[in-house]
């Protein structure tokens, strides 16, 4: 449903939206493997469970290929922590489609595409850098579990609509303010808007959206949901994202475990 929009029709100047627009990607503040922990034993009493001798290794350390005690503690955790993650996810298998938007992967870039009658939609994002908690937490000395806000994958993601060699671009964030009263309640806001011939360069010129027309900007939203960019896909696309980050970072500790074991 398009959105009630916020300014006249007859509005003459450029006129800053009405709520600030900041960046979803933002440092994490608490660590995975703290929250993953909380779900565990303590790391002391998990290490203190390992320390057993083996015979998989001559040294007796328990550990084929692992020499040294930080290395071996490093394994020994990273055990725990890889199954908690595993444990912890929600789905194992990546869509290949989301509402119509075909993906593909490339490491940490996401492209989802989508073909209409005369022009294609394509939507480009990283996933590096882009998961924090969903809220502030409250922790609690007392508590077993502290209450951690939900992990979530939010990054900053362009939506080009491409016809013939004319491409409109969009650069869009999460949008992670609170909404005054009466506004819309937008789940991203249009952060840089752009119109080009051929391939992007550094000449070409971008507009903020922070200083597009109120009226415009709305316009812009309701072409963008248009053409499939609704809030109710930029949500799945987040939850696609979740998914995705969070196998990469399981496939990450994997990683880093066979690197430190390996002799």
């Amino acid at each position: 449903m398009f959105r009630v929009v916020r300014s006249a029709f007859n509005t003459g100047a450029r006129l800053s939206t009405s709520f600030t627009r900041t960046s979803a990607i933002t440092k994490r503040e608490f660590t995975r493997n703290f929250i993953a922990m909380c779900n565990q034993k303590s790391s002391a009493a998990t290490f203190g469970n390992h320390h057993k001798h083996g015979m998989t290794c001559a040294c007796g350390c328990g550990i084929r290929g692992v020499h040294t005690k930080g290395e071996r503690e490093l394994v020994e955790f990273l055990a725990e922590e890889i199954g908690a993650e595993k444990k912890a996810q929600k789905s194992k298998t990546i869509p290949a489609e989301v509402d119509g938007f075909k993906v593909k992967l490339d490491g940490a870039e996401v492209e989802m595409t989508k073909m209409l009658d005369n022009e294609k939609v394509v939507i480009k994002f990283n996933i590096n850098h882009s998961v924090d908690t969903e809220a502030e937490p409250e922790i609690d000395p007392n508590a077993d579990k502290p209450d951690f806000g939900e992990m979530k994958s939010k990054p900053t993601f362009e939506v080009d609509i491409v016809r013939g060699n004319t491409t409109l671009g969009f650069t869009c964030s999460f949008f992670t303010g609170e909404a005054e009263e009466g506004e819309y309640n937008d789940v991203f806001s249009i952060d840089e808007l752009t119109l080009y011939e051929g391939e992007h360069s550094e000449k070409t010129y971008a507009v903020s959206g922070d200083v597009l027309d109120g009226y415009l900007y709305d316009l812009l939203m309701n072409f963008l949901e248009e053409k499939g960019v609704s809030n109710d896909f930029v949500e799945k696309m987040c939850d696609f994202s979740t998914q995705y980050e969070h196998a990469a970072y399981i496939s990450l500790l994997e990683g880093l475990s066979k690197f430190t074991a390996r002799k």
